[in-house]
């Protein structure tokens, strides 16, 4: 079983990722994220978009180097935008250490299979490393 103390590097830590929440621990509205407020500016970790509404659906699972920059790009992808209408877009990110964000990836991408395909996914060979999705537990996972 891997433990997200190796994903983390925080110790006696479960398979939680610890999925970033704003306010009164609700998570953020993607539209409505001020990156730079929130302190992402080079800040590297893994990342889940999705809707809410009738039918909620994941929208696109990704990492980056720096998250600001990032979540400003895809701000702009119309592809994901066309979800906002749906159940507004909802995001969360996790800071999971660079060397374990493909194997997460890999994982995330298979058990949520997000609507918008991330043009990098990780390589075939990688190992998926299991974790909670956001808003999850781990006997929630889907």
């Amino acid at each position: 079983m891997v433990k997200s103390m190796s994903l983390l590097g925080e110790s006696n830590a479960s398979l939680d990722p610890n999925w970033i929440r704003g306010k009164h621990g609700r998570f953020h509205f993607f539209y409505d994220l001020d990156p730079e407020e929130e302190s992402l500016e080079g800040v590297s970790g893994v990342f889940v978009i999705w809707h809410g509404g009738v039918r909620p659906e994941w929208v696109y699972i990704g990492k980056s180097k720096n998250l600001a920059a990032t979540f400003h790009k895809l701000g702009e992808n119309e592809e994901i935008a066309e979800y906002e209408v749906n159940g507004r877009l909802f995001v969360s990110w996790s800071l999971v250490r660079p060397k374990y964000q493909d194997g997460v990836l890999r994982y995330l991408n298979g058990i949520l299979k997000p609507a918008v395909e991330n043009p990098g996914p990780p390589e075939e060979n990688v190992e998926p490393i299991p974790i909670y999705a956001p808003g999850y537990a781990a006997e929630e996972t889907p």
